[in-house]
């Protein structure tokens, strides 16, 4: 698990919290935040394969769909609540992150940057929607399905009456500076910690 958005998160997480990792996958992120920083955790998955691994591996692990609004958790019921790379595949990402704040008292949000120069390059000289590293799918078969920038995500949460606590984008080792510059143009993510503004 080399993904530099998942660090970054790593190193935000308190010891010993209690936290909600939404989209948790097989669950490898949600034991490792458990082994290196003490969490209780809790996963949310829709995928029954992706479940049954999470399951095997002694995680708590909720079958449920992000999109239905996560009507089962009370407010605050977590310190963080954690999204990592599956914001733009939400039906409603707005209604996703209205949640996350109630239910948690912090969230953490990473996100592919589709501002980024690459993708801006490639559509506007070849015409066809970017591939890379970080987007290896074809526009046809990529779970994204909104498209979102650094600015966009800021926008959003600004209308939504959430407050950004942090920022730390990812880039290319050669554009690391630039993407604390100008990150959205340079970052290939972004991480975000928010809250409920005034909370």
């Amino acid at each position: 698990m080399n993904r530099l958005d998942l660090n970054r998160v790593l190193d935000w997480v308190p010891q010993g919290s209690s936290v909600l990792d939404l989209g948790c996958g097989d669950g490898a992120f949600l034991q490792r935040l458990c082994s290196e920083r003490g969490v209780t955790g809790v996963g949310v998955e829709i995928d029954a394969d992706n479940l049954i691994c999470a399951v095997q591996k002694g995680l708590d692990v909720i079958q449920e769909d992000i999109n239905d609004g996560l009507q089962c958790f009370p407010a605050q019921r977590f310190d963080l609540v954690i999204l990592t790379h599956a914001l733009q595949e939400l039906t409603h990402p707005h209604i996703a992150l209205r949640r996350m704040v109630q239910i948690g008292k912090e969230a953490i949000v990473s996100f592919p940057n589709f501002g980024h120069w690459f993708c801006r390059m490639h559509l506007g000289f070849k015409g066809r929607m970017p591939m890379s590293r970080v987007m290896p799918r074809n526009w046809y078969d990529t779970p994204n399905i909104h498209f979102c920038t650094v600015r966009d995500f800021e926008a959003l949460c600004s209308e939504l009456d959430i407050d950004i606590i942090e920022r730390a984008t990812v880039a290319g080792p050669a554009q690391s500076w630039l993407g604390k510059l100008w990150p959205n143009l340079f970052a290939t993510s972004a991480v975000y910690r928010i809250c409920q503004s005034g909370q």
